[in-house]
């Protein structure tokens, strides 16, 4: 499958790379800085911006789907996410490109009926503004017609072991038998990927923990 993605340097964009590369993907991995996209079996570097929505349209035109890992990072967040998702869904449009798949945000996950993570008493301050923005960026693939997924990882998402072994849900977050709720970015790869291939949430969000 051909496959263009953004964010291929970030925490999660990078082991979507290596996952996409590993099953014989050929990706076009677009990034502001080449010089830290990895050489890796069928990857081809592209400079880019995602912010450019004619500069994104060129670097999507003739892909099979596209993977959009673009994180603005916890600092001044602003309208990053919106701008971002906005412009990649008007460059798809004119592309010709009609599968995306995006990494989302935990927050908006449902932790009891109606009660979202972000709006738990005891969720951090530090990760809020990001979470809100992810919730309310999630709505410009809602309003798209394309054939859109979002993949929200768990609370917790870092470096650690590949182990294939994760569940998934749709809206709820996923919690351990400890009450943690936390999935590697490698495994958090494998259910991106997996999506990809084999898709079972077209136009829909969902989840993945252990």
């Amino acid at each position: 499958m051909k496959v263009t993605l953004y964010g291929a340097t970030g925490m999660i964009g990078s082991r979507i790379l290596r996952e996409l590369s590993s099953r014989g993907h050929s990706v076009r991995a677009v990034a502001r800085d080449t010089a830290k996209i990895p050489e890796l079996p069928g990857v081809t570097a592209r400079e880019g911006d995602i912010f450019d929505t004619e500069d994104v349209a060129a670097n999507v035109k003739g892909a099979d789907a596209v993977v959009c890992a673009y994180s603005p990072g916890f600092e001044a967040v602003g309208d990053k996410l919106h701008i971002a998702f906005a412009s990649i869904v008007k460059a798809l449009d004119t592309a010709g490109v009609k599968r995306l798949i995006a990494v989302g945000g935990a927050g908006s996950l449902e932790v009891a009926p109606g009660l979202q993570l972000v709006d738990s008493p005891d969720f951090p301050a530090a990760w809020k503004e990001i979470a809100l923005k992810h919730r309310d960026a999630l709505e410009v693939f809602k309003n798209s017609d394309l054939d859109w997924t979002s993949l929200s990882p768990s609370a917790m998402i870092e470096p650690g072991e590949r182990t294939g072994k994760f569940r998934l849900a749709e809206d709820s977050l996923l919690t351990n038998s400890k009450g943690e709720s936390r999935i590697s970015a490698e495994d958090y790869a494998i259910a991106l990927v997996d999506e990809l291939e084999h898709p079972q949430h077209v136009r829909r969000r969902f989840t993945a923990g252990y």
